[in-house]
């Protein structure tokens, strides 16, 4: 017999909930998704999955990944095309014979680098750094690889704009810059970038000490030689270019001192040359020389605890102490 207010095992008081039931809002014993945002969101939409896939293809290839390999070896395949069609178009037979030939080759590579830049932009909120539909993809396109890819296929679109024929004529051989899309898929190419981007400073100071030289060499030699070869040496800036062959120890011989000041002084800018013009090669040098010690250091270090890794010198090191 039951009170009043009681209730009997397996039987539910007015107001609560029967076993296994939820309240609204929460989730049901077992279920997958929980609160929105959390770690257990739904997963990605198709779209957003195929943009991911896209983005990775587009992007070197990774180790395992045939697809995004394959690609890479196709684009470059076709740059490396463009590049030899381009050279053998300036040849004038070649150009009669095989004109209609270029010209159907060049539309149908500029619609497939059009297709992969465009495709490149609206894949790249696929990474965290453009997720923005509008600053990220702005940022994404201002990268310089991109800005190649942009100048490759823009004189095939100038003439729709009305340019002028010879204007158009010349940024034609903006062309040649799809050899600098392999940049993309070459890691000696991306080693050199990051050398020239360390050493820029060193590389800016060097130039301006050498045109300060330039500009002397050449002021001093149109004082030396100006009235002994008028036609030779008619104004300092004349004279530039002599300091260019002098120094960079060309010596084309079109223009060469007579007098005797003028050659004393011109010796001693041809073995003063030969040092200064090396600066940048061992700036260069010493910069591949860092970047390849830091690559082997970046390469002996944990991806996860970042803590270097054991190698030969460290067992070596363990064996001796122990034996001692």
């Amino acid at each position: 017999m039951t009170t009043p207010g009681s209730s009997t095992p397996g039987s539910s008081t007015p107001g609560s909930l029967p076993p296994g039931s939820s309240t609204p809002g929460s989730s049901p014993p077992g279920s997958r998704h929980g609160p929105e945002g959390g770690p257990n969101a739904p997963p990605p939409s198709a779209v957003n999955r195929f943009r991911r896939r896209l983005y990775t293809v587009l992007e070197t290839a990774a180790d395992g990944d045939r697809l995004s390999r394959a690609f890479d070896l196709a684009l470059v395949g076709l740059i490396l095309l463009n590049v030899i069609a381009v050279v053998l178009e300036t040849e004038p037979a070649l150009a009669r014979r095989f004109g209609a030939f270029f010209q159907g080759f060049e539309m149908l590579s500029v619609g497939i680098f059009s297709i992969e830049y465009l495709a490149r932009l609206w894949s790249a909120t696929a990474s965290p750094q453009y997720v923005h539909p509008v600053g990220g993809r702005l940022r994404f396109a201002a990268r310089p690889l991109l800005v190649i890819d942009l100048l490759a296929i823009l004189p095939a679109f100038l003439p729709m704009l009305g340019v002028d024929g010879r204007f158009l004529r010349a940024l034609r051989l903006l062309r040649v810059l799809r050899v600098a899309k392999l940049g993309r898929y070459s890691s000696s190419l991306q080693l050199m970038g990051r050398v020239f981007r360390a050493k820029a400073p060193d590389l800016v100071v060097t130039a301006f000490a050498l045109s300060i030289l330039l500009l002397i060499a050449a002021s001093m030699m149109y004082f030396f030689e100006n009235e002994a070869q008028p036609e030779q040496f008619p104004s300092i800036p004349a004279a530039l270019w002599w300091g260019v062959a002098t120094l960079t120890t060309v010596g084309y011989g079109d223009v060469v001192p007579v007098t005797v000041m003028g050659r004393i002084f011109g010796g001693m800018m041809a073995v003063l040359g030969i040092g200064l013009f090396a600066l940048p090669a061992g700036l260069l040098a010493g910069g591949f020389s860092e970047e390849l010690a830091r690559r082997a250091t970046v390469d002996n270090t944990c991806p996860h605890c970042g803590q270097a890794l054991p190698g030969e010198g460290a067992g070596d090191d363990e064996g001796v102490g122990g034996r001692s």
